[in-house]
């Protein structure tokens, strides 16, 4: 049953203006709404529900991820747009922020104005 539907996926932000600005200009999300309950953002056919939350500690690991085809593509376009990508130590390429994983997985991340760790992967 769930898994013929859609997800949506739950942030949260200090600053709606913030977010939405970083969501739609940085990543290229579609604004859908904001009410008094969240700030509604449309990435393809995925949502994400982004919650004001006055004081909150954003989690130290990852909280949203998107797959794609081509990470080094979709990180050279984030990066045009001014996004940067964290440099963990255990991750190789410096330049890039694109760690390489055992079995082949690439993975990189980012934050949003919050503090809140996302990220590209491109999957075996």
């Amino acid at each position: 049953m769930l898994s013929a539907g859609k997800m949506t996926g739950f942030l949260l932000t200090k600053d709606y203006d913030k977010a939405r600005a970083f969501f739609e200009s940085k990543l290229g999300f579609t604004f859908v709404s904001l009410d008094q309950f969240a700030l509604v953002m449309r990435a393809g056919e995925s949502r994400i529900r982004i919650v004001r939350m006055p004081d909150f500690t954003p989690l130290q690991s990852t909280v949203l991820g998107w797959e794609v085809q081509d990470i080094e593509s979709v990180v050279a376009w984030l990066a045009q747009r001014g996004v940067e990508f964290e440099k963990y130590p255990f991750v190789a390429d410096k330049e890039r922020g694109i760690w390489t994983a055992p079995g082949g997985d690439r993975v990189a991340w980012f934050k949003d104005p919050d503090g809140n760790v996302l990220s590209v992967g491109q999957h075996k």
